[in-house]
């Protein structure tokens, strides 16, 4: 089988809003063409991104609690349920066609557990599925989220992963299941740069997905949206 390419983007800290309107934007780019597939890394300022299992009383603080602590608030058509996105987290977003040898959504999820799973094992975490949950978990609790929505075979949405995250705000939410959430940091006793990280994920999203990285990889800020 032929690998594909993969353009990896490495953009920075994006807002939430921006990072949704690039998605779409090469998510109908991937449906057209279907010649080469997208990652993007990136980190969220705080935000609760609310999915489609989710039941409103998913996010405990109120508006004002929100404001306060500068908290932006999205509904998504990612699957999963209420989750925290903010500093110190990676968060990857493949937009990649699963046409026409990959059709089948729960492998896919769990390729992204894997890709996850083998980078945490790089850094001496061992980390493992656990029955009837998505993501990621260690001992000491769910270290990556994964929410993904498909369209005509090709993905949006993705994971996140605590790397250096303050874990405090998930103390607003109801997060997922309800299970206990943790970090790479609080694992590790140390802080860990984000770009090793990114290192090892693009490098294990090769490996299971079978795909071949295009040339340079991309690191530009841009500003969707604006006119």
């Amino acid at each position: 089988m032929q690998k594909r390419e993969l353009e990896v983007r490495r953009l920075g800290r994006v807002a939430y809003a921006d990072a949704l309107f690039l998605q779409k934007e090469l998510e109908a780019e991937v449906i057209e063409n279907r010649t080469e597939d997208y990652l993007l890394l990136l980190e969220h300022p705080h935000t609760f991104t609310i999915g489609r299992r989710s039941k409103e009383t998913g996010v405990l603080a109120t508006a004002e609690v929100l404001k306060n602590l500068g908290i932006e608030v999205f509904e998504t058509n990612r699957g999963g349920k209420v989750t925290y996105h903010g500093l110190g987290q990676l968060v990857g977003y493949p937009i990649y066609s699963l046409s026409p040898d990959r059709e089948d959504v729960h492998k896919y999820v769990r390729d992204l557990e894997e890709v996850l799973i083998l980078t945490l094992a790089d850094f001496g975490i061992d980390a493992f599925r656990i029955e009837g949950l998505t993501g990621v978990h260690t001992t000491e609790g769910k270290v990556a989220a994964i929410g993904v929505h498909i369209k005509r075979w090709v993905t949006t949405h993705g994971f996140a992963l605590n790397v250096n995250t303050d874990l405090s705000y998930y103390n607003w939410i109801i997060a997922c299941e309800g299970e206990p959430v943790t970090s790479m940091e609080k694992l590790l006793g140390r802080e860990i740069a984000l770009s090793d990280v990114e290192d090892r994920i693009v490098k294990n999203f090769e490996t299971v997905f079978a795909t071949t990285r295009k040339l340079a990889e991309v690191a530009t800020i841009y500003s969707w949206g604006e006119t």
